[in-house]
């Protein structure tokens, strides 16, 4: 009976013990559970504030890159804004230059046709009086030459001396008024003649500047280029010249080659394709050739931008394709160093300008401006001067008979039969002959001015001679004891046959001979 109840009483225990330990087990849980929940509670809310902290940091970095981005382009812009604004302003200043030269050289023009309608007047007065002065004289000398043989007690010779200086006088004055009146009567066709011989020579044989306009250089990477344009036994190069039909010279210059050719689109295909070939490096005469070939398909597409880039400059549309690429190759001719495309773009808005002062139509002017030089664009492969031929041209594609007419008369080759031909005329020659137009070497430049002077001061009776107007003209000073009026007319005369002799250059000089009397006296 006692062990039943120690056993009741350990069982008891056991289970108050075992009630007790769930009981503080269950407390422990729960106290966990919670400790767990309020750090779940804790890490949830930690990685929501991190989230956070991330989302704004984000949200900044991707402000700060807009904010960076929108600077950027704001700065482009401004750049590209500025540099637009730049332009325009340089383009803006030479339109306002070119119309202020445009309005000077009218106004010159203008004052020049004045000074020559004055000049024109006083020539005719003073033929008038000389005729009266020579008539006079004439009465004189008859008058004192019956004096003479009435009175006169000298012997025959010293009366046929005295007759001859009379009459040497007499006929020195005469020679002087003929030569006047026989300039005027050959004026006429002389200037035309000469204009059209100088024109035609300078257009197709510009001897002076061969050396300067038919040649381009490419330089090499290196000296082993040389040998490698050469190729085995010179085929590379043959194969280079053969395609291209320009010479190509490889001589002691370092790193260059020289290309040497008349027509100058030759030559600029053969400088790119040589230039590619380098680039490439594969050199041999297959390649060359498909280089070549690639090189003027290129070419012709650049001549008609080139061409269209030109009528675009000038206001001008709906010109046959023909036209357009002739054009364009003018980009590739020049004239005594003036590049013809240019020259031309220059005449067209010379031209359409004064057309508007004289109240005709400045698109046609424009058009005549553009294709009056046209010619030249084939004048080396076809017979005849660039005028004739760019008037064929024009006609061959559908311009209008005022343009035709007007590009055949812009070198006086033929009659201008409109204002425009004479527009075309006076816009050619004042681009051609506007300083820096042309390119002569100035040693050149110096011994031709230095020629001119030492050929007017060989005369006896000159005191100093000038060269001017680049010279186009030159003025020589004379002595008014030793040279009479009349003998300064035969003086310039003789200089000016002296210099057609004795040099070669481009145009014309004017001789102009000054006599002048200073009589000074000082009241004391």
């Amino acid at each position: 009976m006692t062990i039943s109840l120690s056993f009741i009483t350990i069982a008891l225990v056991f289970m108050l013990i075992g009630a007790l330990v769930a009981y503080f087990i269950g407390v422990v849980r729960r106290v966990l559970a919670e400790k767990n929940l309020e750090n779940s509670k804790m890490m949830a809310k930690q990685i929501l504030e991190d989230a956070n902290k991330k989302v704004e940091a984000m949200r900044k970095d991707a402000q700060l890159e807009a904010k960076d981005s929108l600077f950027k382009m704001r700065q482009e812009f401004e750049r590209d804004t500025r540099g637009r604004k730049e332009e325009l302003n340089v383009i803006e200043k030479r339109m306002v230059q070119k119309e202020e030269n445009l309005e000077r050289r009218v106004g010159l023009l203008e004052k020049k046709e004045r000074e020559m309608e004055d000049r024109n007047k006083a020539l005719f007065q003073r033929e008038e009086s000389m005729r009266n002065k020579e008539k006079y004289l004439e009465k004189l000398v008859l008058e004192e030459k019956e004096r003479l043989q009435k009175i006169s007690s000298m012997t025959p010779e010293e009366a046929k001396i005295l007759l001859l200086s009379r009459l040497e006088q007499e006929l020195n004055q005469e020679k002087a008024v003929l030569i006047r009146r026989m300039e005027d009567e050959v004026k006429d066709n002389a200037d035309k003649k000469a204009r059209e011989i100088v024109t035609t020579a300078i257009q197709r044989c510009a001897v002076e500047q061969t050396v300067e306009t038919t040649v381009s250089v490419v330089n090499l990477p290196n000296e082993e280029m040389k040998g490698r344009i050469i190729g085995r036994e010179g085929r590379n190069i043959r194969a280079l010249e053969m395609a291209t039909g320009v010479d190509v010279i490889i001589d002691d210059t370092p790193e260059a080659v020289t290309l040497s050719g008349f027509d100058t689109v030759r030559r600029e295909i053969a400088r790119i394709a040589l230039e590619r070939l380098i680039s490439d490096g594969r050199i041999h005469p297959g390649r060359i050739e498909e280089v070549i070939e690639k090189t003027k398909r290129d070419m012709e597409v650049k001549i008609k931008e080139e061409g269209e880039k030109a009528l675009f400059d000038v206001g001008m549309h709906n010109m046959h394709p023909e036209l357009v690429r002739l054009i364009g190759r003018l980009k590739y001719r020049t004239s005594y160093g003036q590049n013809v495309l240019q020259h031309s773009k220059e005449v067209s808005l010379l031209m359409g300008e004064l057309a508007i002062q004289l109240g005709l139509d400045s698109k046609i002017g424009r058009r005549i401006g553009i294709l009056h030089d046209i010619g030249k664009a084939i004048d080396q492969q076809t017979e005849g001067t660039h005028a004739s031929l760019g008037a064929d041209l024009a006609k061959k594609y559908g311009e209008s008979e005022i343009v035709v007419k007007a590009i055949g008369a812009h070198h006086e080759e033929t009659e201008s039969s409109s204002l425009y031909g004479v527009l075309a005329i006076a816009a050619d020659a004042i681009s051609a002959s506007r300083p820096g137009a042309r390119r002569e070497t100035l040693e050149t430049y110096i011994k031709r001015l230095e020629k001119l002077e030492s050929i007017a001061t060989l005369f006896k009776g000159v005191d100093k001679a000038f060269a001017i107007q680049a010279g186009r003209e030159i003025r020589v000073i004379v002595l008014p004891d030793k040279i009479s009026d009349a003998d300064s007319i035969v003086l310039a005369r003789e200089i000016k046959k002296k210099i057609e002799e004795g040099m070669e250059y481009p145009g014309q000089v004017k001789v102009t001979v000054i006599r002048e009397t200073r009589a000074i006296e000082y009241a004391k």
